[in-house]
């Protein structure tokens, strides 16, 4: 009994919390100054399309060095507890074959999504996407894969040395703006380019491209090691 009225009180002060935030909160109607300085002068000295891109890999890109490397600790710590857990098992599950609309479907569709990913990536500055949503599109494409062929498995060893190197590129890039250009992962140690164009906004392009393997390389790891503990539990 002590236990509801408990629950039922915690509701009722969270749910008072969030109603006094809500009658308070008030857009904003005008961009703060760092906003404005972004979107007045983003286009102009980033020369990329997509202003988002432009703050993610340019202005703030330590911060997306910093989110990579979190998805690479938490992909390392996944796979640690994951083969711990597995260590010591002998029994093998039988596994059931997917169908040959499965299969046939797999064949056809991975491949299209290892293209769609990549465009996603490459074309991160001039659209809506970028490394981390293409990563994730090549990943899907690979669990894909493994779900329509539950025997087969996915070379550990390959995705690890795509994973280090991209990142470790993508680090020395950040480097080289810091050479070459006025600050980390500054993009004019390329030419900027044609405005609008595929080969524009100076490094980008490689900057997305890189972390796209990378993203795509850890997630995939993380998907076949679950798939291996599926055939071991």
């Amino acid at each position: 009994m002590y236990k509801k009225l408990l629950v039922f009180a915690t509701i009722f002060i969270l749910a008072g919390i969030f109603l006094k935030l809500y009658q308070n909160f008030d857009g904003s109607k005008t961009l703060n100054k760092t906003a404005s300085y972004y979107a007045k002068n983003g286009a102009s000295e980033v020369g990329s399309t997509n202003i988002v891109t432009a703050i993610v890999v340019t202005y703030r890109g330590f911060d997306t060095l910093g989110e990579v490397t979190i998805l690479f600790v938490a992909a390392a710590i996944i796979g640690f507890f994951l083969k711990t857990n597995a260590k010591g098992t002998n029994r093998i599950r039988n596994l059931r074959f997917s169908s040959e609309i499965m299969i046939t479907a797999s064949k056809i569709l991975m491949p299209i999504m290892f293209l769609i990913g990549a465009y996603v990536f490459v074309n991160g500055h001039l659209s809506p996407g970028g490394g981390f949503q293409g990563g994730a599109i090549i990943a899907s494409g690979v669990a894909f894969f493994l779900l329509a062929n539950p025997t087969l498995s996915v070379n550990h060893k390959v995705l690890s040395v795509l994973e280090s190197t991209s990142g470790l590129i993508f680090v020395l890039l950040g480097i080289a703006g810091l050479i070459y250009g006025g600050g980390f992962l500054d993009n004019r140690v390329l030419p900027l380019g044609k405005f609008g164009t595929l080969f524009s906004a100076g490094i980008i392009p490689l900057v997305y491209s890189f972390i796209g393997l990378k993203v795509g390389a850890e997630l995939s790891n993380i998907i076949s090691s679950l798939q291996q503990i599926q055939k071991e539990e």
